[in-house]
């Protein structure tokens, strides 16, 4: 069947004008734009005061195994995002021997959550990507290879530098990895085991990513103190390995470091123009989100989550801990140093003897458990195996916009898809680019920010019929209303839909439709390879 939109105001995800125009989508691909005559059978849908776009790409989104256990994803549908980057910040779902599963599972749970409906046993990328395809998401699914995983695969979860062997190991795994269809490689070297990388590692497993025209997505080593520092070991990684970098989720964290940022981006414009490949990604959000457990310092999560909870379980190193946060730890980045005790909030946790530490801050749990504010979290994630999220404030407004309107910028959620009280991008990051920064503060055009959430993120990831509103693409398709599109949730009550988006379409069937969503269920299982 055909439909046509009709009436609206097509902005193409190039950062072109916005025209009138017809869009006829058939067979699942965009057939026509222009004027589309009717005929018999012909589906209209009346876009008058509309605009009509590409379907939103997230290329930081922990979806991972949300896409198996609840393949609808509302949270990215009804916010118009049609295609997700899986395998973030180097500790994902695949490769996974099977003598790792157990320990695995506790190690990505305070980030991608947990759950007992699915066969672990899938081993690699190719089988965890047909895994998720028997599952039919509702969005399209594309995946990197996490490097905590590959260091997993060819040295366990050992704490220190690896070797040659080991490398020249975690080279021939990243290889077949990426010959399955990934789309580049993760790390996270704030994450255990990808911090104890060094940049050699990191350079090496680029080499080969570059080779298969990958991108290096990462979350880098410092995102406070040390980001000067931090900033340079990417650049050198990538100038070294001619890998395209891509740094996830850019902020610079904590008051005290907030002079850094115009430096940082000096060096990102000098690294530009020397013919290093640059881009990032970035939530619009003065907090942000991730695992309890970052708190800790580094060496209390090496050989993996059941060697942490033995710690915790020790007086004598509950001390030390208490001690290395106070006084910090060269290269690491101190999460409560920078954020501080009361701008740390639970949301989320395993078991529910402690449900009721959702949405409260560190001191909050202090005073509910009558503990000071270190061995009340301690024992927070002693009980719940490390599977606690959290979100922390560190930024401003402006710092917010400055990143923005940058051109190396693309939209993202990184949203940690658990129970509980979530960050509030889970649900409103897109929505809220387009109401707050657009509409209101005007900092961006709607086909700037559009461009921000189409054509650059398919840019980044090298999807060649995706992103845009062109003939022959694929017929990834979002209707906004521009009056009122906007996000709903709060810090306090975050699990709320955004307002404004009226239709979504992914490979040319309706997601959602009138603001009902319609469980199509016609996403597709992205790969390199295809792309």
């Amino acid at each position: 069947m055909k439909t046509v939109f009709r009436n609206g105001t097509l902005i193409d995800g190039t950062g072109r004008q916005g025209y009138a125009a017809d869009l006829m989508v058939e067979d699942g691909r965009i057939a026509g734009i222009g004027t589309i005559a009717p005929a018999e059978g012909m589906q209209v849908y009346d876009a008058t005061g509309r605009i009509v776009c590409p379907g939103f790409i997230d290329t930081h989104t922990h979806s991972d195994l949300a896409a198996i256990v609840d393949p609808a994803l509302s949270a990215k549908i009804r916010q118009g995002i049609t295609t997700e980057l899986l395998g973030q910040d180097g500790v994902a779902l695949a490769p996974l021997p099977e003598q790792y599963i157990t320990a695995w599972r506790k190690n990505i749970a305070g980030l991608d959550g947990d759950t007992d409906q699915i066969d672990w046993k899938y081993r690699d990328t190719a089988g965890y990507l047909k895994l998720l395809a028997e599952h039919r998401p509702a969005t399209n699914l594309a995946y990197l290879v996490p490097h905590g995983n590959v260091r997993m695969e060819a040295m366990g979860l050992d704490g220190r530098k690896a070797g040659r062997e080991e490398i020249a190991a975690m080279c021939r795994i990243l290889e077949r990895e990426l010959e399955a269809g990934a789309f580049g490689l993760s790390t996270g070297l704030i994450y255990m085991p990808c911090a104890f990388a060094d940049t050699h590692e990191m350079i090496e497993l680029c080499k080969v990513t570059a080779k298969h025209d990958g991108i290096f997505v990462v979350h880098q080593r410092s995102e406070a103190d040390d980001i000067i520092a931090s900033t340079r070991e990417l650049i050198d990684i990538a100038r070294e390995s001619g890998v395209w970098l891509h740094i996830s989720h850019m902020k610079v964290c904590g008051r005290k470091n907030w002079h850094l940022i115009d430096g940082m981006l000096g060096m990102l414009e000098e690294a530009q123009r020397s013919g290093i490949r640059i881009s990032f990604d970035q939530y619009p959000y003065v907090a942000g989100s991730t695992m309890l457990g970052v708190i800790l310092p580094p060496w209390v999560h090496a050989g993996g989550t059941d060697k942490l909870v033995e710690r915790l379980a020790s007086p004598e190193l509950r001390t030390r801990m208490i001690e290395d946060i106070r006084n910090g730890i060269p290269g690491w980045d101190n999460f409560i140093d920078f954020a501080g005790l009361d701008q740390i909030y639970v949301t989320s946790v395993k078991t529910p003897k402690n449900l009721d530490t959702i949405g409260k801050n560190l001191i909050e749990l202090s005073e509910m458990r009558g503990k000071d504010p270190f061995n009340a979290t301690f024992d927070l994630l002693y009980e719940e195996e490390n599977a606690v999220g959290m979100f922390d404030f560190y930024g401003t407004e402006e710092h917010v916009e400055t990143f923005l309107c940058r051109p190396e910028q693309n939209v993202c959620t990184d949203g940690l898809m658990g129970k509980g009280k979530p960050h509030p991008r889970v649900y409103g990051a897109f929505p809220r680019v387009l109401g707050r920064y657009v509409r209101e503060k005007k900092c961006l055009t709607w086909e700037e920010a559009i461009r921000k959430m189409t054509g650059k993120p398919a840019e980044v990831m090298g999807l060649r019929d995706r992103g845009l509103l062109k003939a022959g693409f694929a017929a990834d398709i979002v209707v906004l209303n521009p009056e009122t599109v906007i996000d709903k949730g709060t810090f306090i009550e975050p699990n709320q839909y955004p307002e404004g988006i009226d239709a979504v379409m992914v490979n040319g069937a309706f997601a959602l439709l009138g603001g009902m969503e319609s469980r199509a269920l016609s996403g597709q299982v992205l790969t390199a390879t295809g792309r």
